[in-house]
């Protein structure tokens, strides 16, 4: 602990997290953020995939008002390593003082998750708790959030301040629940803040709550039962991309999981704006159904198509056909449902985006790319006539 300040020591409770669907009182008096409710946990018991991507908080933020220079978040984090390959960097905390950015900084001990990439065995070596701390931030009464990182888990142990902390009052901005794949929850961005969805709520002006789940937007009942009783003003859903590179079903079986995914979030949505969004250009899985996986030959992890195109016909789904039985299940419901609306992903990332930024492991969009997608997807929106452009109240 840095003794150059007289701390104050605030408990982390609810009403300091934003994002979260879920907190848990840790053994060690901490508070651990969900993105999934233990109800859907439970339904998903077992599956690795899903217990690491719910528990990484991407979209999870500490907020509250203070007039501390200096703020220090006590966690316990765990990060993950590929065995045989260089660390992963490590996740970005990103600090907003008043709604701007201010600074980026990293969290010091953990544990590691060490994966093995060729049969997906899983090792954890324990580590010390540790620390982020940001210094310097205005002598004044001030809004801080600090965005946790979306490559690690983090268990928050305290808030540390030279001043003391209150709750930031509820903004009153719309709440959008955003739901979809590694890319939404911001693989290769810079941070949780820089990706797509949380640039295009910024340009929105809204609250983000991302309920994206990295390799596991695979159309579960589990996950469709979270968005239909979470609160929101507006909702997205970006399907499609999990399904092709996890090979889990056919044409005959996807089109109706998507309408009993749409049904359910209705349930609890009946006229919400609805957007439902195919996914970005793949070009590995653009006519080559799945499963993907990942190849290390070259040193570094890249994405490789393993499936057949002559599948096709069989009803193995490519990304061309999940976007066109999207649009059309979009464009059927939308004939007695106005509050349901479709976009192209090619229309936020497409094939002159790719010649332009390439993506770097054939998967996902760089940082660069994500900026973009959040400027368009803010601009289609939130804009003039956009789908999230008029303030309705929560359906």
């Amino acid at each position: 602990m840095d003794d150059a300040y007289d701390w104050i020591t605030t408990p982390l409770t609810d009403d300091l997290l934003r994002g979260a669907l879920e907190l848990e009182r840790t053994a060690h008096g901490g508070l651990f953020p969900h993105r999934l409710p233990a109800a859907a946990r439970a339904r998903a018991r077992g599956d690795e995939q899903v217990a690491q991507a719910e528990a990484q908080p991407s979209g999870v933020r500490v907020v509250f008002r203070t007039r501390a220079t200096a703020v220090a978040l006590d966690v316990r984090r765990t990060v993950m390593g590929h065995r045989g390959l260089p660390p992963l960097p490590n996740g970005a905390y990103d600090l907003y003082v008043d709604g701007e950015p201010a600074a980026r900084a990293t969290a010091s001990g953990g544990d590691v998750l060490m994966v093995d990439l060729s049969d997906g065995a899983r090792e954890v070596f324990p580590g010390d708790p540790g620390s982020v701390t940001f210094t310097g931030l205005p002598a004044r009464g001030k809004r801080v959030e600090i965005w946790l990182p979306y490559t690690e888990t983090v268990e928050l142990l305290g808030l540390r301040t030279d001043a003391p902390v209150s709750p930031e009052a509820p903004s009153g901005r719309r709440v959008w629940l955003h739901h979809g794949s590694s890319i939404s929850q911001g693989s290769c961005a810079d941070s949780s803040a820089t990706a797509w969805p949380a640039l295009a709520a910024a340009a929105g002006g809204v609250e983000l709550v991302n309920l994206s789940l990295a390799g596991s937007a695979l159309l579960d009942p589990f996950t469709a039962r979270a968005l239909r009783d979470t609160p929101a003003d507006l909702i997205s859903v970006k399907l499609g991309i999990n399904v092709v590179g996890a090979d889990v079903m056919r044409l005959r079986a996807f089109g109706p999981a998507v309408h009993g995914f749409l049904d359910t979030v209705r349930e609890g949505h009946p006229t919400t704006p609805l957007l439902v969004v195919s996914p970005v250009l793949c070009p590995a899985h653009e006519d080559t159904p799945g499963p993907s996986a990942p190849d290390v030959s070259g040193g570094e992890v890249e994405f490789v198509a393993l499936g057949d195109p002559a599948e096709t016909a069989a009803g193995k789904l490519t990304l061309r056909v999940v976007r066109e039985e999207l649009a059309r299940i979009t464009a059927e419901r939308a004939a007695s449902d106005p509050y349901l609306s479709y976009l192209d992903g090619r229309d936020l990332y497409g094939e002159a985006d790719h010649a332009e930024l390439p993506l770097p492991d054939r998967l996902h969009p760089d940082a660069a790319a994500h900026r973009r997608m959040g400027e368009r997807f803010g601009a289609f929106a939130f804009g003039p006539g956009g789908p999230f452009a008029a303030v309705g109240g929560r359906g």
